[in-house]
């Protein structure tokens, strides 16, 4: 079994590499939640970041566990599927309720401005 010492040097930078970029991506997703104003700007960043983010670092541990153990190691295909399909069927989940809840209130988000709650009214407001 190799140990850490014993990696390639291009392989420890590379999985460095992948590492600092999928840290990143889940960093700037997680920024999009705290930044954006309304639940439908804020529910988009997180999920690219989640997933992108999530793909890097999972890259990163396939080689890094292949290269120390001296045989393939791609039991972490199987989190990145479950993941990959999960979050997308989360989102969309997730802004269909909102959408009905929305709606439900006399709400629609396709009549909003500036990324509030609030619906567009032709009247100007006192």
């Amino acid at each position: 079994m190799t140990t850490l010492h014993e990696l390639p040097l291009w392989a420890a930078l590379l999985v460095s590499a992948l590492i600092l970029l999928g840290s990143s991506l889940t960093f700037i997703g997680t920024l999009g939640l705290v930044r954006l104003r309304s639940f439908y700007e804020r529910v988009h960043a997180p999920t690219l970041g989640a997933t992108l983010g999530m793909g890097s670092i999972l890259l990163a541990s396939m080689l890094y566990f292949s290269l120390t153990q001296t045989r393939p190691v791609v039991h972490e295909l199987l989190i990145g599927l479950f993941l990959t399909v999960t979050t997308p069927i989360t989102l969309l989940m997730l802004v269909q309720a909102t959408l009905y809840r929305d709606r439900l209130r006399g709400r629609d988000p396709l009549e909003t401005q500036d990324g509030s709650d609030r619906p567009v009214t032709d009247a100007a407001e006192p």
